[in-house]
């Protein structure tokens, strides 16, 4: 089985940081292939970065017909029901995955994230994947994406958030709100005494699963292929020649 795990941005000591946590969790004979978009952002932390992301993960994904699955690995899963009608195998999303993985072990969860202003999309996603209630509430730790391999801060001010927001919620679990925080997960555990899930590690199992079970992404309805049709300017390259 092969596995492929897109960064969407494209800073690759954050694809090799998020390509640890993969394959950390993958079974045997899963290969994990962690990827750099060759366009996009540095890193995402707006609605604008997200959609000029999409472009670069589009294209890592038509690059890989020979891989099972993907995992898009950014907290804001840009693209991904573009990626699900481009793909064949199943695609997760991390924070999808990791919202899912949160109610299964707990009754309510709360996300830690980085900057304040992504902190919407985080209660947009919530309110599309799980139930009413079980985002308990979205907190930021106000450390920019690329901040967090460079701080050494960030372990003790993610907990300080995450331990304030389990009282603040009345919350059970931790989920993580950025793939560079995936390092993270297991020491912060160990501190708060409560489940945190990492996302990457979530989707990739999760993935890993629905291709074990011989499950695809269905073409019938709104995940077919995109219809056929010229693209123009920069975009050439992404047009439909048959569905």
């Amino acid at each position: 089985m092969r596995i492929r795990v897109i960064n969407p941005n494209t800073t690759e000591s954050m694809t090799a940081l998020i390509a640890a946590s993969a394959r950390a969790v993958a079974g045997p004979g899963t290969v994990v292939e962690a990827v750099t978009p060759a366009m996009g952002p540095a890193s995402i932390e707006s609605h604008y970065d997200e959609a000029l992301a999409v472009p670069g993960i589009l294209q890592a994904i038509a690059s890989a017909p020979e891989a099972d699955g993907f995992v898009l690995a950014c907290f804001g899963d840009p693209g991904l029901d573009a990626a699900r009608e481009l793909a064949v195998g199943p695609v997760v999303g991390i924070a999808e995955a990791a919202m899912h993985a949160a109610t299964l072990v707990g009754r309510g969860f709360s996300v830690v994230t980085t900057l304040s202003r992504t902190r919407g999309r985080a209660h947009d996603l919530a309110g599309r994947y799980v139930g009413a209630g079980a985002c308990r509430g979205v907190h930021a730790c106000d450390i920019p994406v690329l901040d967090l391999e460079r701080d050494p801060g960030v372990l003790d001010r993610v907990v300080e958030v995450a331990r304030a927001a389990l009282d603040r919620d009345d919350s059970d679990v931790i989920v993580l709100g950025c793939a560079g925080m995936a390092d993270l997960c297991a020491r912060a555990s160990a501190e708060l005494g409560v489940p945190v899930i990492d996302g990457v590690a979530a989707a990739t199992v999760l993935v890993q699963s629905l291709v074990a079970l011989g499950v695809r992404t269905s073409k019938r309805g709104e995940y077919a292929p995109p219809p056929a049709k010229p693209y123009t300017g920069p975009l050439t390259g992404f047009g439909i020649t048959s569905g």
